[in-house]
């Protein structure tokens, strides 16, 4: 597998973060897509949802299983990705890109690790 793209930020539940000031856009790694299999279903948080680090705040769903979407950062929801809603397959197909889940306004991210360290935690370097 290719290595985590080095822009991002990553929690080692598997979501990536795109940091830009106080926004983010958030999504899950292609190490997770990849272990989930096909994605079928997406629940997302409501926009101005408050979420907090490693609280729940949504869920996919695969052909294997049902699993919860943790808030990667403390913060309010400010976008969700409607497209992914509709087709999930896209979390799947282009994790990184048109498969993003939500965008928070961060009020504090702690713990993040960045590529290499991500990778090295998913056994890919």
């Amino acid at each position: 597998m290719a290595p985590s793209p080095a822009d991002l930020k990553y929690t080692a539940e598997h979501e990536w973060l795109d940091v830009d000031g106080t926004r983010a856009r958030v999504g899950i790694t292609r190490f997770a897509a990849d272990a989930l299999g096909d994605i079928v279903f997406v629940e997302l948080p409501e926009v101005g949802a408050l979420v907090t680090t490693g609280s729940t705040c949504g869920e996919l769903e695969s052909t294997k299983s049902v699993n919860e979407l943790f808030a990667p950062a403390d913060g309010e929801v400010v976008a969700v990705n409607h497209a992914a809603q509709e087709d999930p397959g896209l979390v799947n197909s282009d994790p990184y890109g048109a498969g993003w889940l939500f965008e928070l306004r961060i009020s504090r991210a702690d713990g993040l690790l960045d590529a290499a360290a991500y990778d090295s935690h998913v056994g890919e370097r």
